[in-house]
């Protein structure tokens, strides 16, 4: 059976606030409404943290340094971000969720997965349950949210996508094995950047394409992931919705077009990355006390590095002072480097006072 492998569907709803950040402050500031709009800094070296549908239009994209979108948008405002109204905003977005069900699995401010198979109000259409949600949102908020409906996690955020801006969008179990077939792998959650590309050179450009290939290929090509490739080309994912799930670690990564091979080309890739890890920390409270520095050489060998701390970082500079000391250690490659990536763990809500990036200890 596509739909589970249990006898009995779950409802699942995934709901996803509609440009949250840059929407929250078009909603603050009228004149804002209805111009390009993107959350973050204007500086050189800034970075876009959100942007609005009328910046979107134009290519304007979240994590896309602000050079870049000012030369996409000339009349683009830029906005400081604002991340104790964005919490303050989620949470009541949350207390709505609440309503309906205890099972919540958040995976930022603006976006949530929610099994609705058992709900406080014993209404028996996940659908039903969604459009109220999304009603409510409005009223509570005056923002708009999308939401995708099915039978399990993977179809519902595909379906939240589907219609956006607030839009709603239902895959049932007849539907999910097709729905899958004829999407992009680009599409899908779980598959990102890299995993497409390297997909695309295998042959594998759409759901059907991977449904064709199998169990064994994905393991040998993908490793312990296959699995779970092999399952949502079917239209199967079992992961239940985790409520208060404890987040390990947060990181971001990019893989590059073309190769870097200075010391000066790596430390200004891995700004907008630090920026992502950082925004992230910002906007839920969280701190952390190791940095990882991860590389991908172009002959495809990776490594990883990283160095501790006894306290929690609280700033954005000790991260990338962490990150750039790990980059100064590793041993040049006339090859050059593919991907980078930052990633903070031992994470705590509780940030600590000290900042000296000195306290961090040596490389494990």
């Amino acid at each position: 059976m596509a739909a589970s492998a249990s006898a009995r569907p779950r409802k699942i709803i995934h709901v996803d606030m509609d440009a949250f950040y840059a929407s929250v402050e078009q909603r603050d500031d009228p004149s804002l409404r209805g111009k390009p709009v993107a959350v973050g800094g204007s500086a050189e070296r800034g970075v876009v943290a959100a942007a609005s549908y009328e910046a979107r239009a134009f290519g304007v994209r979240s994590a896309m340094p602000s050079v870049t979108a000012k030369r996409r948008c000339p009349d683009l405002i830029f906005v400081k971000p604002r991340f104790e109204v964005y919490k303050a905003v989620s949470a009541e977005i949350r207390a709505i969720f609440a309503e309906h069900t205890d099972l919540i699995e958040p995976l930022s401010l603006d976006e949530a997965y929610l099994d609705v198979t058992t709900n406080k109000q014993a209404i028996s259409s996940a659908t039903a349950i969604a459009e109220i949600i999304r009603r409510r949102i409005h009223e509570a908020t005056g923002l708009t949210a999308s939401a995708g409906v099915s039978y399990n996690k993977f179809l519902a955020k595909l379906a939240s996508d589907h219609r956006k801006p607030d839009g709603l969008f239902v895959v049932t179990p007849a539907q999910g094995e097709s729905f899958v077939e004829h999407l992009p792998v680009g599409r899908f959650h779980g598959i990102g950047p890299a995993t497409a590309a390297k997909m695309e050179r295998l042959g594998i450009h759409t759901g059907a394409d991977l449904k064709a290939q199998s169990l064994a290929f994905l393991r040998e090509h993908f490793g312990k992931i296959g699995p779970y490739y092999f399952g949502i080309s079917r239209g199967i994912d079992e992961r239940p919705v985790r409520a208060n799930r404890i987040r390990k670690s947060v990181g971001a990564e990019s893989t590059f077009s073309a190769d870097l091979h200075s010391q000066d080309a790596m430390r200004e890739a891995l700004g907008p990355i630090i920026d992502k890890v950082w925004r992230h920390c910002e906007a839920t409270g969280t701190r952390g006390r190791t940095v990882t520095l991860k590389v991908k050489y172009a002959d495809f060998r990776q490594i990883t590095r990283a160095v501790s701390s006894p306290q929690p970082v609280t700033s954005r500079m000790s991260i990338e002072q962490a990150a750039f000391r790990l980059l100064g250690e590793l041993p040049a490659d006339p090859r050059g480097v593919r991907l980078l990536g930052v990633t903070l763990s031992g994470l705590t809500n509780e940030a600590s006072t000290r900042t000296d990036p000195m306290q961090f200890a040596l490389p494990l």
